[in-house]
């Protein structure tokens, strides 16, 4: 297997391969990239392979590996693009169709070539030996290889586009158009055995349809468009099988039409509906069926009349007559009264089915049937209105047979209406589904009928009739027909009558059969006995004793009046009881008989489902068996014909003979056959021998005379033909000196002008150089400077851009420098002020202990003497220089405690600042002397947190700024 790295490659190489003569590898080589799992994804080169390798198959008549290309190409493009399968398929059926049609024009006789009964079956043992025998020299053997072939891949064209587009619900119109094809091709060509097939392809193809409902792209048969174009496929279907005079396959297209409709619940249109009960009507007068044909013909002129507004009144009144005399036509009597049992359920079943296929309803139930009948199908006519269109002839018929009793005059007039109506018949309007209506075919069966009512009416009034005498009463048959006729009518109950042909006389009424008589002789023997018995023993009378029982009769009523009044409760309580037990045996019955019925009911159903399959199986097996004895019987008259042709005894119809025996037969008479051919063709190809021998011997003095006459002359034409040539090569040489001799004399006027056209043009050339080379230097030295600016553009650029990221660098460094020093600055800010706020927590502690015992030793009276704690002793007083040491370090201090000072570093902390000098130290006593919560909650205005209040001077003792008085504060208020 080849592989290519683009399907474009693979379509290259089989061209390559077609124009060396190699189509079978180049169409491998497509089969095998379109099967290959690698080129799965569609592309418009997929088309264009798929047109290449359908012209392959369709020029190699390679049917097999089409359709699996198609199938393949189906999957790859189902989803993308369907349309390009609709087309590679159209393209498909075109190359076959046109080349099937080359090979018909090429052959001169299409009937011969075409005689083959089926286009599947290989070739018949008798026809290979003929081929072999008699060579080809025969037209219509050659023919029948030449077009044979092409017919055959043409019919398996139409089965696998079928089958590829079975189940496509994108593709219907496709599929429908592919179908009214084939049935085209079965209808032009009369082949009869590939349409059966067809139907049967379509029908598999519906019932599959049916029966998996979870595919994918399944049609869905609700939808209008998917029904109608079933329905237009199964129209066209009847309609070619009706023309083919297939009315077997007809029936069941109509089978298949009702079945369609009856699936959906959906009405086709009346167009359609018409053409359905058209062909029904050509179908049962085929059949014999003439009460369904009539029934079918009522349903049509009921369609026509409602539906068919171009009827004008002549051709209703032609249909309304058709209509009439079919009715008229079928028989006046019953065929189920002296059928069986079998025989009734099988034609209930068969009127059931043709009630339905009639009367085309697709949702009626089986109590709602009616039974189909002549005497019905009558009475609705006239009830409809049927009888206002149809001639007067056909009228007056319809009375004749149908009202009036005329026995003896009935077949006379009759018989001139009946001419009348034979003539009568004409084409129906375009828009009509019958094209031609001829009301002849209905006399023969109206003769029949017409025969019957006159034995109907004759056996009223005659009990006997000479057979003379009922020969010139019905002119229409002889009385061997009208034997024929009175005996179906006498089968079915119709007439009762008798032959006797030994007096020549007719018998009508009661005959009385001996079978009727012995019927029930056994109880007409016991009621004889038994009247005459009461005859001989009458029943005698007891005598009265009333005298005696007289004296006790009262006491007798009284006691039998009280026995009959207890006998009467009696009576009503048992009377009560068993209507009390009979109900409940009634209930009971009424349980049991519905749980019967139920069983029964499935049972019934149980048993018509397997009689259905039998049915269906005994059709099939029939099925089988019939196309077996046709086979046996066509191969039967074949070989009969042969030996017939050789004076030999034919093979009895009669004997039993099998397939196989005939195939054998066969083979001997075509061997036999065979060796007496090449008999005859030595015996023929000797005596051609000695014939061509004979002739070559004759013709070879006459062949050597003729050759030496031939050489003679031509040896005169040719030297003729040389004197010719060596004078006209003379009289050229001489023109050719004149001319050389003219010239001549110009030569110098020629060199002369040459040489100023040089020198000019030299002149030009030079200044266009000059000017060039000029145009050239400025260009160069115009790009040059240009490249030198350019340069120093990108120079300076290229510097100013170096500048400015190094300024941008060193400015980002700085603000990273300042950003890491704030943030250390602020660390240490941060440390000090917890140092602080420490500090001051401690304090305070300090100070709570202190009043608290305070206030102990006030409770207790005992006074304090002296400080309790050291920091209230009074300090030292500083050195001046330490005192103008600490005064700078103090508002330092207060500065960085404020919330809006600015934080001085520890280095610069000991700077000479223009400071103020401190203000004295308070005392204790002014602070906190009173003991008062006013004076030692609030601080005066104006006045700060002193830190020498609590130290000399130190830096650990200065205030914390805003943020330390409040806190502070808020501490002492508490």
């Amino acid at each position: 297997m080849a592989t290519f790295a683009k399907p474009e490659n693979a379509l290259k190489r089989a061209e390559e391969l077609i124009n060396v003569g190699q189509k079978q590898d180049a169409l491998q080589a497509l089969h095998d990239l379109i099967t290959s799992k690698r080129y799965r994804a569609w592309q418009k080169t997929h088309e264009k392979i798929m047109f290449k390798y359908i012209e392959l198959c369709v020029d190699m008549r390679r049917g097999r590996f089409a359709k699996d290309g198609l199938i393949q190409y189906r999957i790859i493009c189902q989803q993308v693009n369907v349309n390009s399968l609709e087309e590679v398929i159209k393209h498909f059926m075109d190359l076959s169709t046109k080349r099937a049609e080359l090979a018909r024009s090429q052959a001169q006789a299409l009937e011969e070539a075409l005689d083959v009964d089926d286009l599947e079956a290989d070739k018949r043992p008798e026809d290979l030996m003929l081929s072999y025998v008699s060579g080809e020299k025969g037209k219509d053997r050659s023919d029948r290889e030449l077009v044979t072939p092409w017919f055959k891949f043409l019919w398996e064209t139409y089965r696998t586009v079928l089958e590829i587009l079975r189940n496509n619900s994108k593709l219907m119109a496709l599929y429908a158009d592919t179908a009214h094809r084939a049935f085209q091709f079965c209808k032009q060509y009369k082949r009869t055995t590939e349409f059966r097939r067809l139907c049967e392809i379509i029908r598999n193809h519906l019932a599959n349809l049916n029966k998996y409902r979870d595919q994918r792209d399944r049609p869905d048969l609700t939808a209008p468009e998917s029904l109608h174009f079933y329905l237009d496929t199964r129209f066209e279907q009847l309609k070619v099988a009706t023309e083919l005079e297939l009315w077997q396959e007809a029936f069941r297209s109509v089978e298949d039409i009702y079945g369609l409709t009856s699936m959906v619940k959906k009405m086709p249109k009346s167009s359609l509906m018409a053409i359905y009960y058209a062909k029904l009507t050509e179908i049962f007068w085929i059949s014999s069926s003439h009460l369904y044909h009539a029934y079918a013909w009522f349903k049509l002129f009921q369609l026509q009349k409602s539906f068919n507004k171009n009827l004008n009144q002549k051709d209703l009144q032609l249909i309304a007559s058709s209509v009439l005399l079919a009715a008229l036509s079928a028989p006046p009597y019953d065929h189920l009264k002296t059928a069986s049992h079998l025989e009734l359920e099988h034609d209930k079943e068969r009127n059931l089915r043709m009630y339905n296929l009639i009367g085309f309803n697709i949702d009626a139930k089986l109590e709602t049937r009616e039974v189909l009948s002549r005497s019905s199908l009558l009475a609705d006519l006239v009830s409809k209105g049927v009888m206002t269109y149809v001639t007067q002839e056909v009228k007056d018929l319809y009375h004749l047979l149908e009202n009036e009793f005329l026995p003896l005059d009935l077949a006379s007039k009759v018989q001139p209406l009946l001419t009348k109506i034979a003539k009568l018949g004409g084409k129906i309007s375009s828009a009509s589904s019958v094209p031609e209506v001829q009301l002849s075919q209905y006399i023969p069966a109206l003769e029949k009928v017409a025969t019957l009512r006159l034995l109907q009416q004759v056996s009223q009034v005659y009990q006997t009739m000479k057979v003379e005498t009922l020969s010139k009463m019905v002119p229409f048959f002889d009385f061997s027909a009208v034997e024929r006729i009175s005996v179906d009518a006498v089968k079915h109950n119709f007439i009762a009558m008798k032959v006797d042909h030994m007096k020549g006389a007719i018998i009508f009424g009661d005959l009385g059969f001996e079978s009727d008589t012995l019927q029930d002789h056994l109880s007409v023997l016991a009621i004889n006995l038994n009247k005459s018995r009461s005859l001989i023993y009458p029943s005698q009378s007891k005598a009265s004793k009333l005298s005696a029982m007289l004296p006790s009769l009262a006491d007798i009523v009284d006691k039998e009046h009280k026995k009959l009044l207890a006998r009467k409760s009696i009576i009503e309580k048992r009377k009560e009881e068993q209507e009390r037990h009979l109900l409940e045996m009634e209930r009971e019955e009424e349980t049991k008989r519905l749980k019967l019925q139920k069983k029964t009911e499935e049972a019934e159903q149980k048993r018509l489902a397997t009689e259905f399959e039998e049915r269906k199986h005994q059709r099939i097996l029939r099925e089988i068996e019939e196309r077996e004895r046709e086979e046996a019987q066509a191969l039967l008259n074949d070989v009969g014909k042969r030996i017939k042709k050789k004076g030999k005894k034919p093979i009895i119809e009669g004997e039993k003979v099998t397939k196989q025996s005939l195939m054998e037969l066969a083979m001997q008479e075509q061997v036999r056959e065979r060796q007496e051919m090449e008999k005859k063709m030595q015996k023929l190809i000797k005596t051609m021998d000695h014939f061509e021998r004979a002739k070559r011997e004759e013709a070879a003095p006459l062949i050597e005379a003729a050759f030496q006459r031939c050489l003679a002359e031509e040896k005169i034409r040719h030297e003729r033909e040389q004197q010719l040539e060596v004078e006209l090569s003379r009289e050229r040489h001489e023109g050719d000196l004149k001319e050389k001799y003219r010239l001549a004399r110009v030569m110098e006027h020629k060199m002369e002008l040459e040489e100023k056209v040089v020198s000019r043009r030299k002149a030009e050339y030079d200044r266009m150089r000059a000017e060039r080379e000029e145009r050239l230097g400025q260009i160069l030295k115009a790009r040059k400077e240009e490249r030198d600016l350019k340069r120093k553009m990108l120079f300076y650029l290229k510097t100013e851009k170096e500048r400015l990221d190094k300024l941008r660098e060193e400015e980002e460094a700085r603000k990273r420098e300042e950003a890491e020093r704030r943030k250390k600055e602020e660390a240490e800010r941060r440390a000090k002020l917890d140092e602080i706020a420490e500090r001051q927590r401690k304090r305070e502690q300090e100070l709570e202990e202190r009043e608290r015992l305070r206030k102990e030793a006030i409770l207790r009276g005992t006074p304090l003497d002296g400080p309790t704690r050291p920091s209230e002793l009074p300090a030292p007083t500083p050195a001046p220089a330490a005192a103008a040491a600490a005064a700078p370090a103090a508002a330092a201090a207060s500065a960085a405690g404020s919330g809006g000072g600015k934080y001085v570093p520890r280095h610069r902390r000991g700077a000479p600042a223009e400071t103020a000098a401190p203000p004295p130290a308070q005392p204790p006593s002014d602070r906190w002397g009173s003991g008062k919560p006013e004076e030692r909650g609030a601080a005066p205005p104006g006045d700060k947190w002193r830190p020498s209040s609590f130290g000399s001077g130190s830096a650990g003792g200065a205030s914390g700024g805003a943020g330390g008085k409040s806190w502070s504060s808020s501490r002492f208020s508490r």
